[in-house]
């Protein structure tokens, strides 16, 4: 009862601590950085290359951590496109695939056929970085919303020599940055700092939860595997977060790393499938029903909190 109650604080958004969690174990937690859908748009801030360099300075000063970059090959479908990932690939960072258009699995409309012929398309934009890996991630970590097309795409990837990029700490900073960006808009001279502070408490407290989660349905740490996006939000405050992580006692790895990790070869038997890898587990264990909400995040978990901030 203790250790569920630890969840539910952490769900809600509130910070504990408690000596059911970290504290059970001598393993400080470690965290490993994963973004997605690397891009050409525009922002109010920097142009796509710009935005692309800083989120990388980031990660040297960070002792060259190496973290995992999962594109979509619409979006970088260029010339233009194509550098801004060879700037990851000439760094080291693992290149993977997530997608050509962006599909949405669990649509009555999108057959196995289109996705997996779909995820194939992007394979041959990527396969000739020195660095792609065959790790897939389905977008909107919807893997299947009917056994058929769970089982068909995870015999997909097994029979092309892939593995699911699967996200253990899932987040909202997709939606943190879209609001940033409306509030630069219309106010260009906004001060940012409460969009920063807003940003590194919301991951932290998702990573405070799936850590507790996972250490709970596994009986030990893991390497987190922390889902961010190439986006503004993070080209500016990706040095914060990562010093918020190390002052609150987690260690950050490199994704190959943690993708090393036994953990990410086990396939939940759950219906729909999908959200992180952490909260599948625990979905599949029936016993964390009052603790998992669906999805795992979303924009409504922080628009209300937003809204009282006048973010």
């Amino acid at each position: 009862m203790q250790r569920r109650g630890f969840l539910l604080a952490l769900g809600s958004g509130i910070f504990l601590s408690s000596p059911l969690s970290r504290s059970q174990s001598s393993d400080n937690p470690r965290v490993s950085f994963t973004f997605d859908d690397p891009n050409l748009n525009s922002d109010p801030e920097f142009s796509p290359q710009e935005r692309n360099q800083r989120i990388l300075d980031a990660l040297m000063a960070c002792g060259e951590v190496k973290a995992a970059l999962f594109v979509c090959g619409k979006r970088i479908d260029s010339d233009k496109g194509h550098a801004l990932v060879s700037a990851w690939d000439t760094s080291d960072h693992i290149i993977a695939n997530h997608s050509y258009s962006h599909l949405y699995y669990h649509s009555d409309s999108v057959s196995i056929h289109e996705y997996s012929t779909d995820m194939m398309r992007c394979d041959s934009l990527l396969h000739d970085y020195k660095n792609y890996t065959k790790l897939f991630r389905f977008p909107y970590l919807k893997e299947g919303d009917t056994v058929e097309k769970r089982d068909a795409m995870r015999a997909f990837l097994e029979s092309h020599g892939y593995a699911n990029g699967a996200v253990t700490i899932d987040a909202s900073d997709w939606y943190i940055n879209q609001r940033l960006i409306e509030r630069l808009k219309t106010d260009p001279d906004a001060d940012l700092t409460i969009y920063r502070d807003y940003h590194v408490n919301h991951i932290l407290n998702r990573a405070e939860f799936y850590d507790g989660l996972a250490r709970q349905i596994l009986n030990r740490s893991i390497g987190h595997t922390l889902l961010l996006h190439h986006n503004l939000l993070n080209a500016l405050f990706l040095p914060d977060l990562i010093d918020t992580f190390r002052k609150n006692g987690w260690k950050i790895i490199d994704a190959s790393s943690a993708f090393d990790d036994m953990v990410f070869t086990q396939k939940p038997d759950i219906i729909p499938a999908g959200e992180s890898l952490v909260w599948a587990l625990a979905k599949e264990s029936g016993e964390f029903d009052d603790v998992l909400r669906y999805p795992g995040e979303d924009s409504a978990y922080e628009k209300d909190g937003m809204d009282r901030l006048g973010l």
